[in-house]
């Protein structure tokens, strides 16, 4: 059965790495799975089919349709009468477990654990119904170590997990330069470490790693303690823009719910647009949603940097997810898939074109 390998021993080799680190997980709230019991809006007016839909998302700066749309209350207008739950995740695996189970129905989530998802069902558990988010990933250094590309042969670079996103997009980067590294083991020319977001900065700190290939908000949280920008990924793909964030729903809630599914996906739309309308209205709401949910807000120096390098769109670039789904079987995480059905935008294009916006390819991964 095709599915990325993440189970192959990736505790062992990120406490190898960490030893000292490990135990802070556990004290530390930040991104942690967690129920929000305190919506910031109230279900008010008309109810649709369902009473209640369950949200996940990330408490991270490429999640911000969710955590925006939230602490504006525009989902939850969306939705009138039926009320919007949510449940925050620290990595896609355990979000996709979420929605197999039914703990939760509609989720922002990364290309591969979406991918993943889809194969490891054969096709039956969910669908990407919207784009959210492109781009907020880079390749950050200790500048001392490394000061150019070339540099990193030899080098300790962390990335969040193996076979996330950017994991497999940083080994097909180390692969086109003509490097080797064991996918499995991350041995090799570059040293690939695995290494949660929020330990990586610690991890950073104490020597255990040279760099990380990682999202926002990790990337300028790095750069905060002295870590440089090699490499933006956006650089290396057309237009500067890939999936980092879609929506996903599963297959039996949009079938039993779709006019909830459409009022999600219209909340979505109108998110991004007030988002890029507001910058900086956006960024901090995005802040306040994290301070509640992680109980910290992200400081200037690290939110103010981060925020410009991610794009928020209704696209969810089709065409990326197919690249990256290629970027995994090349690296022998992922064997070849069948993403025919991944997709139906149907809901989102009928939104966009009532909106005088263009309607969005779906790369003929769509459902028939």
């Amino acid at each position: 059965m095709p599915a990325i390998r993440t189970t192959l021993r990736r505790g062992a080799v990120a406490a190898a790495a960490l030893p000292l680190l490990i135990g802070a997980l556990a004290s530390c709230g930040y991104g942690s799975e967690k129920k929000d019991d305190e919506p910031a809006a109230k279900a008010t007016g008309k109810k649709l089919s369902a009473d209640t839909v369950r949200l996940g998302y990330f408490p991270n700066l490429t999640h911000a349709t969710a955590l925006v749309g939230e602490q504006e209350g525009i989902l939850q207008r969306e939705l009138g009468g039926t009320r919007l739950t949510s449940t925050t995740f620290n990595a896609g695996p355990s979000e996709i477990e979420a929605l197999n189970a039914g703990s939760i129905d509609i989720g922002f989530i990364g290309p591969s654990p979406a991918i993943n998802g889809f194969t490891k069902s054969q096709g039956k558990n969910l669908r990407v119904v919207a784009g959210s988010a492109s781009g907020g990933v880079k390749l950050v250094v200790n500048p001392k170590k490394i000061k150019k590309l070339d540099d990193l042969r030899g080098k300790r670079i962390a990335t969040p997990q193996l076979g996330n996103t950017q994991d497999v997009s940083f080994l097909n980067w180390i692969a086109e330069r003509g490097w080797k590294t064991d996918a499995q083991s991350g041995k090799g020319d570059v040293l690939v470490v695995r290494s949660d977001n929020k330990i990586t900065p610690d991890a950073y700190a104490a020597g255990s790693i040279d760099g990380a290939w990682v999202p926002e908000p990790t990337a300028s949280r790095l750069v905060s303690q002295g870590a440089k920008v090699l490499l933006d990924e956006s650089t290396l793909w057309p237009d500067k823009k890939f999936v980092i964030t879609h929506i996903i729903v599963s297959q039996k809630f949009l079938a039993k719910h779709p006019d909830v599914v459409e009022a999600v996906v219209r909340g979505s739309v109108k998110t991004n647009a007030w988002i890029n309308a507001n910058p900086e209205k956006a960024k901090a709401s995005a802040n306040t949603r994290l301070e509640k949910l992680t109980g910290k807000a992200l400081p200037a120096e690290i939110i103010d940097p981060a925020w410009p390098s991610i794009q928020f769109t209704d696209d969810p670039l089709a065409t990326t997810l197919r690249t990256q789904a290629d970027y995994a079987v090349k690296a022998g995480l992922l064997e070849k898939p069948d993403l025919k059905g991944i997709y139906d935008l149907r809901t989102l294009n009928k939104i966009l074109k009532s909106e005088g916006k263009s309607e969005v390819s779906d790369a003929d991964l769509g459902v028939q």
